[in-house]
């Protein structure tokens, strides 16, 4: 595997695919057939941008790397690129960097909007949102009503519009919570400078988890907290899809060509997740700890994030494809939020061309034809959280 790093990206490393042999056999998009019609030269070399650094949040884009799944599909090359939150994933693809992008729909939707530019959804990873709100037991606050007069803890960077479109359903003026900033863990929390913090399942709340309790000398349980999820309020919002650029999908058939074989690779990459989600865990850890920098990357700690993230892509719908109804709530929250300053995420509908099923419907045809189950539940693992994640 070549490890490089792309210039200007910090605490970021870009992971390819080695130059191998293209696979002869890759569905009815096989590159040799599509080469041999002279209609375009297929693409093998795609770059795909993550919105955060290596760990089991991406499971499905590790393992396709390390399983040979993207030569499977005709790429020879295949960069993964991290953030460490310096780069904006649906910047980087609108400014050309990057063939694909991993990005939560209401920050594309913000960013269309603000731009005029058109990106496709092509694949709705996650189906479910994985955000919560995490306080403590006694603090009183076990719905969103309870935010009144309180600091709730968010990253910022358009993760608080799951918080303002919850609130805005339950009639909460925005200007009588204090919506605090925090860093990416859960010291705000833990240090008592905001009253409920933002967490993800997979994520921010199994560091607390994973944390002693200096009272008891033990780790931190569940029971010391309430948990809101936003997946259980009006403000769910979808998160984790994969992007592409709309102008070049209608007028590159070698790039449509690619998308569609690109999300093979990747599909095939989260059913392996799925059915082996210590090993596929075990994938991630070893690309995390390589990298030049991950947070965290404890393999425990990866194990739990698998799990839970196996738990928001296979919920018995088809991988990646968009639920319509998902769709219009997340416009909707988007539509209705309002922020502390009384700004809006958006403030019309965006265009149709914002997602599409076309793509991914295609390459699950051409797995299932090869005898790939797309769309099994996952029965989750047992995972006992150490300190540290270690």
């Amino acid at each position: 595997m070549r490890h490089s790093t792309r210039r200007g990206l910090v605490a970021a490393s870009t992971l390819t695919v080695a130059a191998l042999t293209l696979a002869a056999c890759a569905g009815s998009s096989d590159p040799a057939t599509t080469e041999d019609s002279g209609e375009f030269e297929p693409l093998t070399t795609v770059s795909l941008q993550l919105q955060w650094l290596p760990q089991a949040q991406f499971a499905g884009y590790y393992v396709a790397l390390d399983q040979g799944y993207f030569e499977e599909e005709g790429f020879d090359d295949v960069e993964i690129i991290p953030s460490g939150g310096d780069i904006v994933p649906q910047d980087a693809l609108i400014a050309g960097d990057v063939d694909f992008a991993i990005a939560w729909v209401p920050k594309v939707l913000g960013s269309l909007e603000a731009t005029g530019v058109e990106l496709t959804d092509i694949a709705q990873v996650y189906q479910e949102s994985g955000t919560t709100q995490v306080s403590w037991a006694d603090s009183g606050i076990t719905e969103v009503a309870d935010f009144e007069g309180k600091r709730i803890g968010s990253w910022g960077f358009g993760n608080e519009w799951e918080i303002f479109a919850a609130m805005a359903a339950d009639d909460l003026d925005s200007t009588t919570v204090s919506i605090t900033t925090q860093d990416f863990s859960m010291n705000a929390l833990l240090d008592g400078d905001v009253d409920a913090a933002q967490a993800m399942t997979y994520n921010e709340l199994a560091q607390v988890l994973e944390t002693v309790n200096p009272e008891t000398g033990e780790l931190y349980t569940l029971d010391d907290l309430n948990v809101i999820s936003y997946e259980e309020t009006e403000g769910a919002m979808l998160q984790d899809a994969i992007w592409a650029d709309t102008e070049r999908l209608a007028s590159d058939p070698a790039y449509a060509d690619a998308a569609v074989r690109f999300l093979k690779a990747i599909t095939k990459g989260w059913i392996y997740a799925r059915d082996n989600p210590v090993e596929a865990a075990a994938i991630t850890y070893d690309y995390a700890i390589n990298a030049e920098a991950a947070f965290p990357v404890g393999p425990v700690h990866q194990e739990w994030m698998m799990n839970e993230v196996n738990k928001l892509i296979w919920n018995g719908s088809e991988f990646g494809v968009m639920d319509p109804a998902a769709w219009d709530k997340t416009v909707a929250g988007a539509l209705s939020a309002v922020n502390q300053d009384g700004l809006n995420l958006i403030t019309a509908e965006p265009p149709a061309s914002a997602y599409s099923n076309e793509y991914i419907e295609q390459a699950l045809a051409e797995l299932v034809e090869d005898g790939y189950d797309v769309s099994a539940t996952y029965t989750p693992i047992e995972v006992t959280l150490t300190e540290g994640g270690q």
